[in-house]
């Protein structure tokens, strides 16, 4: 486990969490997924620090409004997300763009497990995975 330190685009935002980048992280073809090209790393709530700009989250919900898809309100960049699900219980999805100091290397070498959202299958890989 390391502690990263994270934002949005303006600095707004600020986050720690402590990751494990080794753990795998996740790239998902839902609909929201695909087209914010978000790639999360799912950490536990005790991992997970605001440091700053909770005012300034907006939230998106669509669907089941389970998870949470916030966004800082100045820069648009979506630096997390909340929810719940079976197989994590309460996560936070940390969004791998946002940490400003997690390396080109370590982001490389992070193990990926591709998830079929748009299909609602959660447990199974995309057909095709490479745009994603």
């Amino acid at each position: 486990m390391k502690t990263y330190h994270g934002s949005c685009h303006c600095g707004t935002v600020r986050f720690t969490a402590r990751i494990d980048l080794a753990q795998g992280t996740l790239r998902c073809n839902c609909t929201i997924c695909a087209k914010l090209r978000f790639w999360p790393a799912i950490v536990a709530p005790s991992e997970f620090s605001l440091l700053s700009g909770e005012e300034d989250l907006a939230d998106y919900q669509f669907l089941t409004r389970r998870d949470h898809h916030f966004f800082c309100r100045h820069c648009g960049v979506h630096p997390f997300g909340t929810g719940t699900s079976p197989r994590w219980g309460a996560f936070h999805a940390v969004n791998l763009a946002c940490l400003d100091d997690a390396t080109p290397e370590e982001l490389a070498a992070a193990p990926v497990t591709w998830i079929d959202g748009k299909h609602d299958k959660w447990d199974s890989a995309p057909d095709v995975t490479a745009h994603l």
